[in-house]
């Protein structure tokens, strides 16, 4: 790629590390989705309990990010990565063992989950320090071209593995994925000093009362409130990867197919994320957030048709290139507009959010697969985040609005 496009970010020794161990972590997450949607489903013939096993791979983040994601802020982030990537290798170790009792098996996996808040946020706010300018948000692009190309080809190849031979294989892929991270950050991430908080802010690194004024400060600011609704309201557009084992038993199809669905999402958005940085100049792009929140509804919208496979396919792969396309723009104005000092909380918060809303909706959603049939719940979740995101992109835009008269008011004075 050309050194003024979004190659240019790989010059950049660290970046190139934190990209590799977040690119292992996927794939290997990926692989974990299928084969628990596989196992679950095959044990209980459950669409919802397929859902609740799919939820617990995002539920748990709202409490991690909660309580755990200010450990960010407190210690060396390099080392808050690496701990929680050993510890997640030992548990999805154990989540591998055969004939693991159902209730264990989700134990485990809430332990997982909650580990990944302080991992993610001390990656979020560190790839600010490590990306200067205008290319930290071509090193988001780039990180969420490759992170749903990982997801793709670990949707796709999990499919096939979970077939050929046992859910318990891909597992420790997951595993094994965890542990390369932890070497490639030890390896290749400057050993910083942990992060000097804003003036003020001491009680928002540690405690309940921390937490509680991290929270006041996102939803007292307008723009930063209405970029995290939107950006959780992505949840819904989550829902047909987990149904995607029930709707491919409608279909009358088998494990290799639920991989194909569950990795049309993330082929949509990899084409998202290049045409939405490739071509949207970049002055533009944050009017486009409430629109393509509420489009990436539609093609959802449409399964109550009950479409074949390849329909199927466009349609779920459509919705995911404008929700990944929104979500980029949502995630760049949010960490530009947080502080350093507090900015692993805030990444913690916001990320955690958008997970436990993606936990929320594919529960809803595996209520709804249980109570009439996938398609019809695939349909539902388009048109609930549909209608939804029109509220959150009326309040981005006010916010908008709002910020843009202040900053008149201002020049108006200065002069």
């Amino acid at each position: 790629m050309a050194g003024s496009g979004l190659g240019a970010v790989f010059r950049v020794p660290e970046f190139r590390v934190l990209w590799a161990a977040e690119l292992f972590s996927i794939a290997g997450d990926q692989l974990a989705r299928v084969a628990l949607a596989v196992l679950v489903y095959g044990r209980t013939g459950s669409a919802l309990w397929a859902a609740v096993a799919y939820a617990l791979t995002f539920l748990p983040a709202l409490l991690g990010g909660v309580l755990l994601s200010g450990l960010a802020d407190r210690y060396r982030r390099r080392e808050v990565m690496i701990v929680c990537d050993v510890a997640r290798t030992v548990l999805v170790g154990v989540m591998a063992i055969p004939d693991l009792p159902l209730w264990a098996l989700c134990a485990v996996l809430v332990a997982v989950v909650l580990l990944g808040s302080p991992h993610t946020a001390a990656q979020g706010a560190l790839y600010p320090e490590v990306l200067d300018g205008e290319l930290y948000e071509r090193g988001l692009a780039v990180r969420q071209i490759t992170s749903q190309t990982a997801q793709l080809v670990g949707f796709a190849a999990g499919g096939l593995l979970v077939a050929a031979v046992s859910p318990a294989v891909a597992l420790l892929g997951n595993a094994v994925s965890f542990a390369l991270s932890a070497v490639v950050v030890r390896i290749g991430v400057a050993d910083r000093a942990a992060p000097v908080p804003e003036p003020g802010s001491e009680h928002a690194i540690a405690g309940l009362r921390g937490i509680a004024a991290g929270l006041a400060e996102i939803a007292t600011d307008r723009r930063r409130r209405a970029l995290v609704v939107l950006a959780w309201l992505v949840g819904w557009y989550v829902v047909p990867e987990a149904l995607a084992a029930p709707y491919a038993d409608q279909l009358g199809a088998g494990p290799a197919v639920v991989g194909l669905l569950m990795a049309a999402d993330p082929l949509g958005s990899v084409l998202g994320a290049w045409l939405f940085v490739r071509f949207v100049p970049a002055e533009k792009r944050a009017r486009l957030v409430g629109l393509m929140a509420v489009a990436a509804g539609v093609p959802l919208a449409l399964c109550i048709l009950r479409p074949g496979v390849p329909l199927t396919l466009l349609l779920w792969a459509v919705s995911g290139m404008l929700s990944t396309a929104y979500l980029l723009q949502t995630q760049a104005s949010f960490v530009r507009a947080t502080p350093d000092g507090g900015r692993g909380r805030a990444i913690g918060v916001a990320a955690s959010g958008i997970i436990a809303a993606q936990g929320v909706a594919v529960l809803v959603g595996g209520l709804l697969a249980d109570a009439s049939d996938p398609a019809t719940a695939v349909a539902g979740a388009g048109v609930l985040g549909a209608v939804l995101s029109a509220g959150g992109a009326v309040a981005w835009h006010r916010a908008n609005r709002g910020a843009d008269a202040a900053t008149g008011s201002a020049i108006l004075n200065r002069g």
